[in-house]
């Protein structure tokens, strides 16, 4: 069957070429009357823009990025899909890209977005540092996470420092003292790892808690390294009465490892994880999580990229959305025991 052409919708409409060019780019000078009735030609000979020609024509590939550390882990998995559904939403498509964390596929996907793979990219970087994202400032990018951001740039994240306080504050209200951080990476620390111990252990200060470095249990990610960390420490007689862990991965490690070992959640010890992926609800017992608000994230970095893709140039803008402290069975509200899924929640926002 042959192509239709744009020549062919304006024939069958009655009017010129030009019109249904604007109409097919959705430009706002057209009237509804004529809008329609172009469109209920182009429905009749059933036409699809030619995506090439879009491209030379406005310059734009009608796709943004979203580069990602890892597709796997579910927190970005999440991300991604929430990103795919809103960028729909605003008529774009959405590439993803995995960087593994490794700083030359990060550097990569500067220069594919500098060739014009894409109009703009949402970016979580691991490694760039921040003089080369600002050496990067000309280009359509909305950072995510944690990473400090050149000034020229926007970003959008939650307050790591705070949730963190947060969530070891719920764990010392319960009566907790030998509190463990686990979760974080082996050797070189991720800022995401050194916001969130630094909110830990500025907790632990305020009540006249020492920091022990024992406590800081690296398991270099995952569930399954953290069972045999935690079981490790559980099997030396490390004492722990409860565990704030970087991530859910790790605190659903760590809850089997307690769990091996005898000890009953949330009696003998406390258990808390971050990102409230949906296993978090069906673990026995549920897991007690921060759970960041990612629709309002994913909406303001959304906004604030196809407005640098229109032109927008301005300094970067820096928000803080909100997140919840979800306490579940695995460190309930109020210190109890594991009986039911508590609803005490904790939230924080704001703007830098």
């Amino acid at each position: 069957m042959a192509r239709v052409r744009l020549q062919d919708v304006a024939d069958h409409a009655g009017v010129s070429m030009k019109t249904v060019s604007n109409v097919v780019r959705d430009q706002p000078y057209v009237s509804e009357a004529m809008r329609a009735r172009v469109q209920r030609s182009i429905d009749a000979l059933g036409y699809r823009p030619n995506l090439v020609g879009r491209q030379l024509a406005t310059g734009r590939t009608g796709s943004i990025a979203l580069g990602i550390p890892r597709l796997a882990q579910p927190y970005f998995a999440r991300l991604a899909s929430l990103v795919s559904d809103r960028a729909r939403e605003l008529g774009y498509r959405v590439l993803i890209v995995e960087t593994n964390s490794q700083l030359d596929a990060e550097r990569a996907l500067a220069q594919r977005l500098d060739a014009g793979f894409a109009d703009g990219v949402l970016f979580q970087p691991s490694r760039m540092t921040t003089e080369e994202l600002a050496g990067r400032d000309d280009l359509p990018m909305v950072l995510l996470g944690e990473s400090t951001p050149p000034a020229s740039m926007d970003r959008v994240c939650i307050d790591n420092v705070a949730a963190a306080h947060d969530v070891t504050e719920h764990l010392i209200a319960a009566g907790r003292r030998r509190i463990a951080f686990v979760g974080h990476e082996v050797e070189e620390l991720s800022d995401t790892s050194m916001l969130r111990i630094a909110g830990y252990e500025r907790a632990l200060a305020a009540h006249g808690i020492a920091v022990d470095p024992e406590l800081l249990i690296a398991t270099g990610g995952g569930a399954e390294g953290a069972v045999r960390e935690v079981g490790a420490a559980l099997a030396a007689g490390l004492e722990i009465d409860a565990i704030a862990c970087r991530d859910d991965l790790a605190a659903l490690g760590a809850l089997r490892a307690a769990q091996r070992h005898g000890l009953r959640v949330p009696d003998d010890i406390m258990i808390t994880g971050w990102d409230d992926i949906f296993m978090t609800e069906v673990s026995y017992p549920s897991l007690t999580t921060i759970s960041p608000n990612l629709d309002e994230l994913v909406g303001t970095a959304l906004g604030f990229l196809t407005e640098r893709i229109d032109g927008l140039d301005q300094p970067g803008r820096h928000v803080v959305v909100p997140y919840e402290l979800v306490a579940r069975e695995s460190a309930p509200a109020g210190g109890g025991g594991g009986t039911g899924a508590g609803a005490g929640t904790s939230a924080a926002t704001g703007t830098a």
